[in-house]
């Protein structure tokens, strides 16, 4: 074993880079090399020098700087953005030079004039993570910089960097605030679009633990609508300077660069909880939605967790449903837009005009940014739900291309739920069952509060032949999204299971349960018909059986009944059998 002292030390390091810079060298490498040297000389290596940085290594594109204050590389940071915003104030947007930055607190390894490491390494890997102009900063830088400078932050959760073995929680510095932000130059950023703020709960019961819970509630809702598409959501250390102050909605809405606001109150009444929230447009002061939600007074932590995650999947699809109308009334849709549209249509309920009208708007913005996840996502589950629900005139090939469109984007990005989601569908419509339980269980992994993951696990089970295990999926996917445009499936789901354990009483109620939330959904409306016929209430069976084939539907005899079964699994097969037999009780022809 060696005895060569190695020499390590804590330290800051901040990792930069160009965004774009072969682009850019490659339309004029003479002039952008010539921009890069200015800038190195009048804008970076001064503002290193300002903040008691040390230059480990300048390379033509960017620069690995180490610093002994987290504080010190924060701030050098900011204003070497804020600087470049305005060098490119009237600079075309494909001739921009930008700057991507990445800071870490770690141990590094001194050689000479160098420094290795995992330190500098997840530095260099948040920098290639952060947005054009932006600044991305790990949890342990966080914790240092935490109440000692006047930046918000946007929690961008766990992300698994390249060649970093364990997931690094990662930070975004948001834009519009600090020294990006001031009165004498004031900025022309667009406000992001899916942007919030969620203002401190007011606690309306002057109960202490009530306080409590109030505050938790604020965070966790912070930290769980971080997690949606393409939002920005100003950090609860910002959000609770304003607790207890008396607001302008508008004014916290320029100050911060928000769309929106979300406040809310908790107020204990007898052995219940009642949480009120609104959400409110920043710009106008309009007040968009509003809803109250009403939960049993037990464990408050668990109480907590409960409607934080019902409340963000409600505000998840508001927030849709409020980005939809605005884009609607856009002369010129971008990508963005066009998702927005294209899930408030899925979100209208699940029929062949909305799952129609949803994949034209993917397909669009598939046009306009072939690499966007959300909108390969997005098409591979409406060209996978059109092939379940035979709405295809091109069964094979759309669920072609659906399995196409899942693998591209989990290759872009293996870490999104959404993605196994997509890729499950497709396993389970080609009967690879126990394929799309892993995709559905990986999904589950990655977000937990994920009720259509649950819902879908559910469903794979059933045409497994094990409806047993496939109840508490239901149940989650139920208890994490009560309000969830989708709900019916989770009642079909059930009833169906109750179905077939020969639980009649219980599928019928499960199932007008669903049939309530989606009268014309052919699987909810077959399996009442044949749950009647089962309990010999042959009048129900036969009025329900009309009702059935007078909305015009295509599957009407119980050969075509049996043709579009979702499984060819021995054990699901076989617990079909008893569908066909209620439905042949209840009058439905064989041919």
């Amino acid at each position: 074993m060696s005895g060569e002292h190695v020499e390590r030390r804590l330290a800051a390091i901040l990792a930069a880079d160009v965004v774009g810079s072969c682009r850019l060298i490659g339309m004029d490498e003479e002039g952008t090399l010539a921009q890069l040297k200015a800038l190195r000389k009048t804008l970076f290596d001064p503002k290193i020098t300002d903040y008691r940085g040390r230059i480990v290594k300048n390379t033509g594109d960017g620069a690995l700087v180490e610093f002994a204050s987290v504080v010190d590389a924060l701030r050098c940071a900011d204003e070497i953005q804020c600087g470049m915003e305005e060098q490119n104030t009237d600079v075309p947007q494909d001739k921009r030079i930008e700057f991507r930055i990445g800071i870490h607190v770690g141990d590094i390894i001194v050689e000479e004039n160098d420094i290795f490491g995992d330190g500098v390494n997840i530095a260099v890997r948040l920098e290639g993570i952060a947005e054009p102009g932006g600044i991305c900063i790990s949890e342990d830088a966080y914790r240092h910089l935490r109440g000692r400078v006047d930046t918000a932050f946007v929690d961008r959760g766990e992300q698994q960097l390249k060649n970093i073995v364990e997931p690094v929680h990662v930070y975004a510095v948001a834009p519009l605030i600090g020294a990006r932000q001031t009165a004498s130059a004031p900025t022309s950023t667009p406000t992001p679009r899916l942007s919030i703020i969620v203002l401190p709960f007011a606690n309306l019961g002057g109960d202490a633990e009530q306080d409590y819970f109030a505050d938790g509630l604020t965070e966790d809702l912070t930290s769980e609508l971080s997690r949606l598409h393409g939002a920005f959501v100003i950090a609860r250390n910002t959000a609770f300077t304003f607790k207890g102050k008396s607001i302008d909605v508008k004014q916290i809405g320029r100050e911060m660069g928000v769309r929106y606001v979300l406040e809310g109150s908790v107020r204990k009444a007898g052995q219940r909880v009642r949480v009120a929230a609104q959400l409110i447009d920043a710009e106008t002061g309009a007040h968009l939605w509003a809803d109250r939600f009403d939960h049993d007074l037990s464990d408050l932590f668990s109480l907590q967790d409960a409607i934080t995650v019902e409340l963000a999947r409600v505000l998840a699809v508001r927030l849709a449903e409020v980005e939809s109308r605005r884009s609607e009334r856009s002369s010129s849709a971008d990508a963005f837009d066009l998702v927005m549209r294209a899930r408030a249509f899925r979100n209208r309920g699940t029929s062949r005009e909305n799952y129609a009208r949803a994949a034209n708007l993917y397909e669009q913005a598939l046009q306009l940014s072939p690499d966007d996840v959300q909108a390969l996502t997005g098409l591979s589950v409406v060209l996978a739900g059109n092939s379940a629900m035979m709405w295809s005139e091109a069964r094979d090939e759309d669920l072609l291309r659906a399995e196409a469109l899942a693998a591209r984007a989990s290759v872009l990005d293996p870490y999104d739920a959404h993605c196994h989601v997509a890729m499950g569908l497709v396993r389970r419509m080609q009967n690879r069952l126990n394929e799309a339980m892993s995709e559905f269980e990986a999904a589950i992994r990655l977000n937990p509060n994920m009720p259509s993951a649950h819902a879908q696990l559910g469903f794979a089970k059933v045409f497994s032949g094990r409806g047993e295990d496939a109840l508490p999926c239901f149940l989650e996917a139920i208890r994490l999204s009560p309000r969830d445009p989708q709900l019916f499936l989770d009642y079909l789901g059930i009833g169906m299971v109750r179905f077939l354990r020969r639980d009649d009483d219980g599928a019928i109620e499960m199932l007008h349960k669903a049939i309530a939330l989606n009268p014309n959904f052919s699987s909810s409306n077959l399996y009442l018909i044949a749950s009647y016929a089962m309990q010999d209430r042959v009048d129900e069976a036969k009025a329900a059986l009309a009702s059935y084939l007078r909305s015009g539907t295509a599957i009407n005899t119980i050969a075509l009944v049996r043709a579009s079964a979702y499984s060819i699994h021995p054990g699901y097969l076989t617990q079909r059998e008893r569908l066909y037999e209620g439905l042949r009780k209840a009058g439905m022809p064989e041919e």
